[in-house]
């Protein structure tokens, strides 16, 4: 079974190369998809440095992919991009900060290696590793917006927002991925959902960053996120 790892990149000179070899670290025959988003420091450098050295090392277990977008459109237009050159059985979403740890991927795993779930999320909010404190009104809107995707999708998440999702790759096969930013989040639940496709949660490790560290996710994200869920839910 392979997997393939989706990373969206923008402008993470300062985590790139540690995020890639903690996935690396992984043992597990893996493609690691990533997507410069049109960035404005040294991150596309870093991914053309990554992939030569991958190419150099001839690693049986990790083959490194870049693709440059050509102007900045957002993180769900990067996993766009990656999702048509995946070839693994898996796909999970690996966000190119440190906030997500790679060391959670075998509890993410099981759930589908067992044939339990279709799609797999981690949650932030019920137990697992130690987490950075969230702020309030981060954590408050966070919790509206799952709460209004549940009752939207009849599903019962403690976390929609959450970074880490994992796919059965045939699960996605079939949809068309239109939002742009981290509308993809809502998005990829509700049309997941309508196909009536098993859903897991586990609990991991999260290691928040604030905005001068280089958090990008803003209320307008969470406004466009309520949007999204409606217009998904009941159109396609």
């Amino acid at each position: 079974m392979k997997l393939s790892v989706l990373v969206p990149v923008y402008n993470e000179e300062r985590t790139l190369e540690e995020v890639v070899r903690r996935v690396c670290a992984f043992p597990m025959a893996k493609e690691i998809i990533l997507v410069d988003d049109g960035s404005k420091d040294r991150s596309r450098e870093i991914l053309t440095h990554l992939q030569e050295a991958n190419q150099r090392a001839n690693d049986p277990l990790n083959q490194i992919k870049i693709f440059f977008q050509p102007q900045n459109q957002g993180k769900g237009a990067a996993l766009r991009t990656a999702l048509g050159h995946v070839t693994g059985e898996i796909v999970l979403v690996q966000d190119a900060d440190l906030e997500y740890d790679p060391a959670d991927y075998s509890a993410l795993l099981e759930p589908i290696k067992k044939g339990q779930a279709d799609v797999v999320y981690g949650t932030r909010f019920a137990g697992g590793g130690a987490h950075r404190v969230f702020f309030f009104w981060h954590s408050l809107g966070n919790r509206v917006l799952t709460l209004l995707s549940n009752m939207l999708s009849n599903l019962n998440l403690s976390d929609m927002e959450v970074g880490y999702k994992v796919f059965r790759t045939e699960t996605l096969q079939g949809i068309e991925l239109k939002s742009r930013r981290f509308g993809f989040e809502p998005e990829i639940t509700m049309k997941l959902a309508k196909k009536g496709c098993r859903f897991y949660e586990v609990p991991i490790s999260y290691h928040g960053r604030t905005y001068e560290e280089g958090k990008k996710i803003t209320w307008k994200d969470g406004l466009a996120a309520l949007y999204y869920m409606i217009r998904f839910r009941f159109t396609d």
